[in-house]
């Protein structure tokens, strides 16, 4: 009677081990996604490069004469004025070399008197028929060279005059003085290194190059909206700040670099004295001649464009895709070719008409043509309740 027992326990343990495998290998619905629709909205058109900060002008300062430098009336890092007084060089020799020049206009002038005295007297004779013409040739020629000799010597005085004056070294412009290179009781003269350099600050240049390929579009994209005067170029500085004033592009070369197929453009960027700094202190403005930036390129207007999460755009050997979901609930594959990104959004230029409904979650479940089970991103699948939190 006990053996009976033995083949009915086997039959039911085989019947317990068989009830998981038929639920873990069971049919399962469609993956689950998340999906949004992708809409047009408002946004600024953009393209970045990376620029080099540049002074409207920069000047050497020289001496134009030779001599000894007396005084330096600026302190090194300043902002200076044009017209300000920079350095003074030793006034006397050059003062008595002035005083000598209007001395010998003096006796120009004097010995042109009186050879217009004499030229008077010879005509007069000649005209009497006391003179000879021999004695009034003489006297004519030497009137018109004590004329000439006087202009020679006005020059004289000019060039004294004009050396007198250079011995105050000034700033042909606005901006900031560096370091002096010579200090007083040097002597300076027309070939020794530049005393010092200005560097205008207000508006600083951004120069920045662009392929032939991205200046392309770049004309192509605006050139219907106004062309340069549509275009705002917005800075980053080097530690990702966005510098808060806009700047308008001042020139396009009109040759591209035969070696990097690049074209050179220029815009003008405000540089005001900062609010928080004191007027001709160290850093009193931001940018400085030769820094690198990042060049943001921006239409002043925005546009209307379909803008989808970054997440949803995916890539493989036949380009750039998303996924929408099509008749049926079933997954279909659209090309897309973007604008501007970043790395949150990215900017839908062809492929989307607007009003399709995106997979943006659970990618990584679809395949062309397979249903999937949509919901709006970040809500939780259907007939799921959302997650409370990990048991502890």
């Amino acid at each position: 009677m006990r053996r009976p027992a033995a083949p009915i326990a086997a039959l039911l343990s085989l019947a317990l081990l068989s009830a998981p495998a038929l639920a873990q290998f069971g049919p399962q619905g469609p993956p689950a996604v998340g999906t949004m629709a992708a809409e047009r909205k408002p946004v600024t058109e953009s393209t970045d490069f990376v620029g080099r900060i540049e002074a409207q002008y920069r000047v050497d300062l020289r001496s134009r004469i030779t001599g000894f430098l007396q005084e330096r009336l600026f302190a090194e890092g300043q902002e200076v004025k044009a017209g300000d007084v920079l350095f003074r060089i030793e006034r006397p020799p050059f003062e008595a070399q002035l005083e000598q020049a209007r001395a010998q206009l003096a006796s120009a002038q004097a010995t042109a008197v009186n050879a217009r005295v004499s030229l008077q007297r010879a005509q007069e004779l000649r005209s009497t028929g006391a003179g000879t013409q021999a004695a009034l040739d003489t006297a004519l020629a030497q009137d018109r060279t004590s004329a000439a000799t006087v202009l020679g010597a006005q020059a004289q005085v000019r060039i004294a005059e004009i050396n007198l004056a250079y011995t105050n070294i000034v700033a042909p412009v606005d901006g900031k003085i560096g370091r002096a290179t010579y200090a007083i009781g040097n002597v300076v003269t027309p070939t020794s290194d530049p005393l010092a350099t200005i560097v205008s600050q207000e508006p600083m240049r951004v120069s920045f190059t662009v392929s032939q390929r991205a200046a392309l579009e770049l004309r192509n994209r605006y050139e219907s909206r106004g062309g340069v005067s549509a275009v705002v170029v917005r800075i980053r500085l080097t530690d990702g700040r966005a510098y808060p004033h806009p700047g308008r592009i001042e020139f396009i070369d009109t040759q591209v670099d035969r070696n990097m197929d690049t074209l050179l453009v220029r815009a003008l960027i405000p540089n005001p004295i900062r609010t928080e700094a004191r007027a001709g202190s160290a850093g009193d403005r931001e940018l400085v001649d030769g820094q690198y930036v990042t060049v943001s390129v921006e239409g002043a207007e925005q546009v209307q464009a379909i803008v989808i999460p970054r997440a949803a755009v995916l890539q493989d050997q036949g380009g750039t895709f998303v996924f929408v979901v099509g008749e049926g609930n079933k997954a279909e594959r659209r090309n897309v070719a973007l604008g501007r990104s970043t790395a949150g959004e990215a900017v839908i230029e062809r492929g989307l008409n607007g009003g399709e409904t995106v997979i943006t979650e659970g990618l990584q479940r679809v395949t062309p043509g397979q249903p999937v089970n949509p919901a709006p991103a970040g809500a939780p699948p259907a007939g799921r309740p959302a997650a409370a939190g990990r048991p502890g």
